[in-house]
């Protein structure tokens, strides 16, 4: 990729680059994914695995017509889940749109799910950054335990990585302020390459992300295997390098069972089971609850 524009500390951020191998073709992660696939996915495809992705899920509603009655809905049926499925533990988190934070802290009732809302200009992330901390701290002082925030993408292609970092940077001091985090979404159909992916997601790392995350939902192209699979080979890299651990999300366009699979594999197989827990996996998904629900109990459920 070619620096368009010149920055006096890109240095600092070409160094932190240098330390892993950016130097990978699409068409070779493409043929690793789909080796991994056909030989990894069939062992995976099983209820406990599905229980487990189901426990993994961020259930999601993130559109123009979510209001006040569709969020508490919403939330009602995670409130009763653990009554009428008191074999399976709940999904991770609900993430919405900051806005309906503190009708999820003021209604959500069960402890062992966590409020996750979208901020920072999402999905775009084309604001002021005073902007994007000031919808931060108004997400977390209405009660989001973690937030979902995108990269600057347009800064990030144009090379300017030094205000891209500093924006993370800024965000990820006022949720560890908090005790809060962040979870980083790279917009990774935005990105044109996996070497693009692969330096993104080291960036955001380098800036202090918790998560690192594939998709907004909002874009033609969403999460992907292959996406994936650089992504989930920059946080071992960066493991490590350092050895900090960073979770991993792929949100939009996860439609089906078999999709959640493919990423629980590729997951498994680079990261390993240390990484199985959704402290450190999470699926981002409006649609794939009831589709694990279904599998699971072998008979269609539309609970949610």
């Amino acid at each position: 990729m070619n620096n368009k524009v010149e920055h006096t500390n890109d240095d600092k951020y070409l160094l932190a680059l240098s330390k892993y191998n950016t130097d990978i073709k699409d068409e070779e992660v493409k043929k690793e994914v789909a080796k991994l696939i056909k030989e990894k996915t069939a062992e995976n495809n099983t209820k406990d695995v599905k229980a487990f992705l189901f426990n993994c899920i961020d259930l999601t509603s993130l559109t123009p017509t979510d209001n006040d009655e569709s969020i508490l809905s919403m939330v009602e049926k995670v409130n009763q889940f653990s009554d009428t499925y008191p074999e399976l533990k709940n999904v991770a988190a609900m993430c919405v749109y900051p806005n309906f934070t503190s009708i999820v802290k003021n209604s959500l009732e069960v402890e062992d799910v966590n409020i996750a809302c979208v901020s920072a200009g999402f999905p775009s992330s084309q604001t002021f950054i005073e902007v994007k901390i000031a919808e931060t701290a108004m997400a977390i002082m209405e009660g989001a335990d973690e937030v979902d925030v995108v990269i600057s993408v347009g800064k990030f292609l144009n090379g300017d990585y030094e205000t891209l970092c500093d924006e993370l940077e800024e965000i990820k001091d006022l949720a560890e302020n908090k005790g809060r985090h962040v979870k980083v979404i790279l917009e990774t159909g935005a990105l044109q390459s996996a070497e693009n992916i692969k330096k993104a997601s080291i960036l955001a790392m380098y800036s202090g992300a918790d998560f690192i995350k594939t998709s907004t939902g909002k874009e033609k192209i969403s999460a992907t295997p292959e996406a994936a699979y650089v992504m989930c080979q920059a946080i071992k890299e960066y493991y490590e390098e350092t050895g900090n651990k960073v979770g991993f999300k792929p949100a939009g366009g996860l439609s089906t069972p078999e999709d959640a699979i493919i990423y629980y594999t590729i997951v498994k197989e680079i990261l390993g089971t240390e990484w199985l827990t959704n402290k450190l996996f999470r699926l981002g998904t409006s649609r794939l609850a009831n589709l694990l629900l279904s599998d699971i109990k072998e008979k269609e459920i539309n609970f949610f």
